[in-house]
């Protein structure tokens, strides 16, 4: 059990607790929450002792060991299996001490103590870890140095996890997960047998881990049961119960003291006056629950309106050094689309947002793009481009140059950064505010499309939902790649597979995928999960079949395209019509025009809604021949 008891701990002269106090018992999964810069990371630096408290008392049940991920990301030329099973130094220590004790007795002693810890099993279990979280039996006999810094916290992650202490305390696990890794972790965290405080802005992670949350709210821990969502409706009811309970008391204060104001004169009626006084000096104010506003995010309109496609690519293979990692990508972007790439990190997900952002060519292939077409491309790594010293000011102004202070102040807020940070350098504004800076400048030209690689790094709950709504109000195209299905389920319409080499679109929703990936997951445990000989097909076959489906395409996309073109007719001559009838005084002069014109309108509209059917008929088919020629190929 965990007891933190009247808390009391400042940073530079800021009260982060004051009296805080919260119970977590054993084998609870806590969810702990609050803006960004509220103490939770503080919070794990006090209860593992790496900070001492000024006031109150932290206490844990005896024995308790605690886990958490180390800062410090594991980088020697051991083997990633090998780094994971050096983090239980007793096994080791006591697999060393077995190569070279003699004493029957201390030998009896380990090997019981061994079993004990199930060190035989340690190996199977390590492996498991490192499956989970993205490694395969090859990349798991790979040195920790030839990994870059975000898979060797995973490594790390896969580390604590494989000790599997009492407590275990996790600060965004996620970040350096994609989302294959984040379903794993999800289900991994929910059946842990021990203890479980994590810190995450990721709510379907809080949703399915956490049976109880703790918010930092004003100094204190505030508890609540239940999951994220539970804890969300619980914060509104509350916060609707003190906002009635402020205004009756402001009556009842208000009737008092209207009481005391007349009668506190006269002598008949001074006691009750006093005894009113003394009422309205003991009633203690109900104050309601106030949130910080978080600025909205808004993302700049397309300056010009381009014909569709904006972007097509015909068996196009993509790679490095000569290399290929994509092939055969056959895909269409239009003006309006909202897609989201699936697949685990290392199948191209980047590679392919890379080469849509114009950042990298193809190796073979056709692509095409829209004349005059703007880009805004966002990616983490991208942090780095920010010069340190300088404020999101003079970040826009470089870039804006002509306009007035007030435009340019005005064009940060736009960005989702209030005036108190708009003077802030760069190296000192927190992960969320530089994030919210390099989408702002990214998308200041007023791009086409827009292509978001892992954009919620660093962002707290509200600024995933200022951007989630800035992604919703944005009247381009959006290519999204990221770890937090909410934001997925909120944002995409359509759905991409990145996987085997190829990209084809996936026809499930996000459920549907989380199942894929466990059930994967679990074929993997298993060994069950072995590729089966396909059937032998000759390359002609092959060849002919992938060029049978092609020419498929072709009279589809003249009959969706004329049929376009009949709705948009059909829609103006609609118009026309309409604009007739809306003159009040055809009725009573040509009685016999205005039942024409109104027939004339009859027609055209059921002959747009018959190109309209036509245009939905072909498309569906369209799609159909789409994936046959990428499922030939």
């Amino acid at each position: 059990m965990l007891t933190i008891r009247n808390l009391t701990y400042r940073i530079d002269g800021r009260v982060l607790f004051d009296g805080a106090e919260v119970i977590v018992p054993d084998g609870a999964k806590v969810g702990l929450v609050g803006r960004n810069g509220c103490g939770k990371t503080t919070l794990f630096n006090l209860i593992t002792g790496d900070l001492s408290a000024e006031g109150g008392d932290i206490s844990r049940s005896e024995g308790q060991r605690i886990g958490r991920v180390s800062q410090e990301a594991p980088g020697t030329e051991a083997s990633l299996i090998d780094t994971v099973l050096a983090a239980d130094t007793e096994r080791t220590a006591l697999l060393a001490e077995s190569e070279t004790a003699t004493d029957p007795h201390r030998i009896g002693e380990i090997h019981s103590r061994l079993a004990d810890i199930d060190a035989y099993a340690a190996e199977s279990r390590a492996a498991s870890i490192l499956s989970g979280l993205g490694f395969d039996d090859a990349a798991q006999q790979r040195p920790c140095s030839s990994y870059s810094g975000g898979w060797r916290m995973r490594v790390a992650l896969a580390a604590v996890l494989f000790l599997e202490p009492d407590l275990l305390l996790l600060d965004e696990p996620t970040n350096y997960l994609d989302l294959e890794g984040t379903v794993w972790l999800e289900t991994y965290l929910s059946r842990y047998p021990h203890t479980v405080i994590v810190i995450s802005h990721d709510r379907d992670l809080l949703d399915t881990v956490a049976r109880q949350i703790v918010h930092v709210d004003n100094g204190k821990l505030v508890t609540y049961r239940g999951n994220y969502s539970e804890f969300e409706r619980q914060r509104r009811e509350k916060a609707m119960l003190l906002v009635k309970r402020a205004q009756s008391q402001a009556e009842e204060r208000a009737r008092l003291q209207s009481f005391v104001d007349r009668f506190r004169a006269k002598a008949t009626k001074a006691r009750q006056a006093q005894s009113r006084l003394k009422r309205l000096e003991k009633m203690v104010a109900v104050e309601p629950i106030i949130d910080e506003a978080t600025p909205p995010i808004r993302i700049p309109a397309p300056k010009r309106s381009l014909s569709p496609p904006i972007i097509a690519a015909d068996r196009v293979a993509l790679g490095y050094d000569g290399k290929s990692v994509l092939r055969r990508v056959n895909i269409r972007i239009d003006e309006d689309d909202r897609i989201a790439l699936l697949g685990a990190n290392g199948n191209g997900k980047s590679t392919l947002a890379k080469m849509l952002a114009g950042r990298l060519s193809p190796m073979e292939g056709s692509l095409t793009r829209a004349d005059r077409m703007e880009i805004a491309y966002f990616a983490q790594h991208q942090l780095d481009e920010l010069v340190p010293n300088e404020t999101p000011v003079d970040h826009v102004r470089a870039r804006q140059r002509y306009d007035g202070e007030a435009e340019v102040r005005a064009r940060v807020a736009r960005m989702g950064l209030g005036t108190e940070r708009m003077d802030t350098a760069a190296k000192d504004l927190s992960g969320g505010e530089r994030a919210k800076l390099l989408l702002g400048l990214a998308t200041m030209n007023g791009a086409n499309l827009l292509i978001l690689d892992e954009p919620t790094n660093h962002l707290d709950i509200d600024s995933r939902a200022a951007l989630i709504d800035a992604i919703n109000g944005y009247e381009g195209a959006v290519i999204l790649i990221s770890h937090d299905r909410y934001l997925v389920e909120a944002c995409a319409d359509r759905l991409w597979l990145v996987a085997d080499g190829t990209v084809r679109p996936y026809e499930d929703d996000m459920e549907a995928y989380r199942a894929l990936i466990l059930s994967a997951a679990k074929k993997s445990r298993s060994g069950d999960g072995a590729e089966r000989p396909a059937e032998k097909v000759s390359a002609q076959d092959r060849r002919r079949e992938a060029a049978e489906a092609r020419a498929a395409l072709a009279p589809l996309r003249k009959t969706i395209q004329a049929a376009e073109k009949a709705v948009a007719k059909a829609e103006e001559e609609i118009a026309k019509r309409d604009s007739l009838l809306a003159d009040p005084n055809l009725y009573t002069a040509d009685p016999q025009k205005a039942a024409r014109i109104n027939q004339e309108r009859t027609r055209w509209v059921e002959a747009r809604d018959a190109a309209e059917e036509e245009w939905l008929t072909a498309s569906e088919a369209y799609e159909t021949a789409q994936q046959d020629a990428l499922a030939a190929s």
